[in-house]
């Protein structure tokens, strides 16, 4: 890397490390360090009248006082933070001390990784600590962290920007208290919800994530391309239709805990990549499955929350289970005074256009009234709420009502205003579901590009009989954000879909030498702040000289700056 890349402080460390290396230091060592102890642990298991205990600690070193020949550092590891108390004469009993007056001291920063043996004791302003008596090295950090502060229980120098945060996450898990915490209630989600699939005897498996056919979904998916057999695939968009063939097969329910993905847009609730959870059980239905999902997230609720209920956008919403049951079409005439049943798609889609909504002739009668839901219904259920019996052109995989024509046996779990859970019974009549196919092409041929693509094995499993079926999927990252109480969903993903980061414009070095910059000049003109050429054409000669001579000597560059008469040539061409 070019020294004019760096920062001062980036040079300063890189400074220390050859410093420790040329003192027999190894600022990365591969052997084990034998931690027995973390913070955590540590501080909830002191009692004062115990024996000193003994402990090997490792982690980030976070701040640094130094008082002469004692010092504290705060240590912070992966369970929190805890003072240690470091003396000179303690990590250096002999006569040489250079492990505390140079190595210490000097070139140690905030953010290396470091080792402490010792043992526990309180200090005399009753601060549970570790008194040092051995030091080690782990890693050098050669980028400075940006640390806040705190006092008073405020915040100060917050590294706070979100476009920052999500993009440096491995920062943001560092310095940001509670962060680590969503990712750990995070894991408890998904621990919770295996815990209780499994318990009910349910088998988890994996099925194709690059499929010959996007479905199981109505949405737009990624296509990719498989050398191989010279042919186009795509990124899943669900996994229902593998793990319906694993019914078939004659598991009695199978659930798959994996990404999906969705060429659509990026928002606070959406991510392109999106992890789902979908569950097939035989023999069972979408009654069944609205009772054994509200036990689910109850259950799910109190283990991440220790009760039901849960504060999110300043609504106590509930999970405890029996949630309220309301058909779609009475939700959107509980909301709108229109009544879709019996009505066709031109009169839905008049509709539609009197109350102001961007409707076109390219979306049929389902279409329609999932625009009319989304616009005027869906965000209006705070607590968790079964909106059933979806009209048939909604729902091309889901079996039709046993007693209302028209309608299917389908329910979406609404939350805080959300989707969060989309079940069926399951269709298995293969040529009712081959029909729905058809008309799905239909769509298709009027330009929604959503519409299901026939999958004609998934025809030809079928043919060979599916038992009863019902079946659920649940989106992780949203129920993540329910159960923490987050806004985006950017907070509960590690690593969120990010726009390219933005590059500062710069001429290239072949147009620096148009002008007769040698390429060694180029870096030391972008770090003087003259990115572009024209940049340089309002500079006076000398002046330019001058700030080029002045990074030269402050970085220490082993370069003869040039004269006065070729930067004014430079300038000149650069007027040109």
């Amino acid at each position: 890397m070019n020294v004019l890349e760096l920062s001062e402080q980036e040079i300063g460390r890189r400074e220390s490390l050859q410093q420790l290396r040329q003192m027999g230091i190894d600022p990365y060592p591969a052997a084990e360090y034998p931690t027995n102890a973390f913070s955590a642990d540590i501080l909830a298991e002191f009692k004062d009248d115990d024996a000193p205990r003994e402990v090997c600690i490792a982690g980030r070193m976070m701040s640094r006082r130094v008082m002469g020949k004692a010092s504290f550092v705060e240590l912070q590891d992966s369970k929190g933070r805890i003072q240690v108390y470091i003396t000179r004469d303690d990590i250096c009993p002999g006569d040489d001390k250079e492990l505390y007056n140079t190595v210490f001291k000097k070139l140690l920063d905030i953010g290396d990784f470091i080792g402490i043996k010792g043992f526990v004791f309180r200090t005399q302003t009753g601060e549970i600590s570790v008194h040092c008596q051995e030091l080690k090295l782990l890693s050098k950090a050669l980028k400075p962290l940006p640390i806040v502060k705190y006092k008073d229980g405020v915040a100060y120098d917050k590294f706070d920007d979100p476009e920052l945060r999500y993009r440096q996450r491995y920062v943001d898990l560092v310095v940001n208290e509670g962060v680590k915490d969503t990712f750990l209630q995070r894991a408890t989600v998904i621990r919770t919800l295996r815990k209780v699939l499994d318990e009910a005897g349910y088998t988890e498996v994996e099925t194709p994530t690059l499929q010959m056919i996007a479905g199981g979904a109505s949405a737009r998916p990624f296509i990719t391309h498989f050398n191989a057999l010279d042919q186009d695939m795509y990124m899943r968009i669900a996994t229902e239709l593998y793990l319906k063939r694993l019914i078939v097969g004659g598991f009695e329910g199978v659930y798959e805990i994996g990404k999906n993905f969705r060429n659509e847009g990026m928002d606070r609730n959406h991510n392109p990549e999106f992890t789902c959870m979908e569950l097939y059980v035989q023999y069972k239905d979408y009654n069944w499955m609205m009772s054994f999902t509200e036990k689910l997230l109850e259950t799910i609720c109190i283990a991440v929350n220790g009760k039901p209920e849960r504060e999110i956008d300043g609504n106590i919403v509930s999970f405890k289970a029996p949630y309220r049951r309301l058909p779609i079409l009475e939700a959107i005439q509980e909301k709108t005074g229109f009544d879709c049943n019996g009505k066709s798609e031109e009169e839905i889609r008049a509709f539609c256009l009197s109350k102001g909504m961007d409707v076109d002739e390219t979306m049929g009668k389902g279409k329609l009234i999932d625009e009319l839901f989304g616009e005027f219904c869906e965000g209006t259920f705070i607590q968790p709420t079964f909106i059933t019996d979806y009209p048939v052109e909604m729902s091309p995989l889901t079996k039709m009502h046993r007693s209302k024509p028209g309608l299917t046996e389908r329910f979406e779990l609404m939350v805080n205003g959300k989707e969060l859970a989309n079940a069926y019974s399951e269709l298995n009549d293969p040529i009712d579901q081959e029909e729905r196919f058809v008309e799905q092409m239909r769509l298709a041929d009027k330009g929604d590009d959503e519409a299901m693509i026939i999958d004609q094995d998934f025809l030809r499993a079928l043919q060979y009989g599916m038992p009863p079926t019902s079946g659920i999927g649940i989106g992780i990252d949203r129920l993540v954000m329910l159960m923490t109480g987050k806004t985006f969903i950017q907070e509960v993903l590690f690593f969120p879909q990010m726009k390219p980061e933005k590059k500062i414009p710069q001429s290239t070095v072949a147009e620096w030498a148009e002008i007769g910059v040698a390429e060694e000049w180029v870096p030391v003109l972008r770090k003087a702040g003259f990115n572009l050429v024209s940049n340089i054409a309002t500079e006076k000669p000398q002046g330019l000289q001058q700030k080029i001579g002045d990074i030269v000597k402050k970085y220490k560059l082993d370069m003869q700056k040039p004269s006065v008469d070729e930067v004014a040539t430079w300038i000149e061409k650069a007027q040109a």
